[in-house]
């Protein structure tokens, strides 16, 4: 589109199978285009798998991963008998009875900052700081799916997996909806259930100081 070697600067990374429904991405370019024209021009440009909803103007240098003050995400399951093959890409089927009222109290342990090492990616792994503020979760029901909610000013590689995997496993009643301050105190993964497969997670939103409305979907 422009003709030049270009270096893309993102909001976040994301596992392997993880959707975005709100990454943001930012360059530079020493052609003079307007907002209208680098949208048009990356649409026309992509793959159909990726599609440009939004381009504004910044300042050089701008880092939407450092300036973000917090990024949400939505992980679905599936929750019925038997799957639908029109949401396998998209959603987790589990079929066993899940107790979600369960899912959502204990859930409510996570709120706050905490170290949140039993939940990272694996244990003794270097990742710096395991510390981190989860603003915002709810386990909900939309017909037959179960959606999981979380907002934080950041994650750990697989942390938002890890946790869908320990609710799911209090959903079931193969922990108690008590044990989550016992995990997140134990900073041992192996407390903790297991991932959540990748399918079913979505980078909803990204929240900046002067975006309040966030990147993404809004409800």
């Amino acid at each position: 589109m422009t003709g030049e070697r270009i270096t893309i600067r993102y909001a976040g990374r994301t596992d392997a199978g993880v959707h975005a429904e709100g990454q943001v991405i930012a360059f530079e370019t020493r052609r003079e285009l307007d907002e209208r024209s680098v949208l048009a021009g990356l649409n026309a440009n992509l793959p159909p798998t990726i599609v440009a909803w939004e381009a504004t103007a910044v300042e050089p240098g701008y880092d939407p991963r450092r300036r973000a003050l917090s990024r949400r995400y939505r992980y679905q399951i599936e929750h019925r008998p038997w799957p639908t093959p029109f949401l396998r890409r998209y959603s987790w089927h589990v079929r066993e009875a899940l107790d979600i009222a369960a899912m959502h109290r204990a859930a409510q342990a996570l709120v706050g900052e905490h170290d949140f090492a039993a939940f990272a990616h694996r244990s003794g792994v270097a990742v710096g700081s395991t510390v981190r503020r989860v603003t915002w979760i709810a386990v909900r029901r939309t017909e037959d799916q179960v959606r999981v909610e979380i907002e934080a000013n950041a994650f750990l590689p697989h942390m938002v997996r890890n946790i869908v995997g320990t609710l799911v496993w209090i959903g079931r009643g193969r922990l108690g909806e008590n044990e989550l301050p016992r995990i997140l105190a134990s900073r041992d993964r192996r407390r903790a259930g297991p991932a959540a497969p990748g399918h079913g997670l979505f980078l909803v939103q990204v929240r900046y100081p002067d975006d309040p409305e966030a990147v993404g979907e809004k409800e």
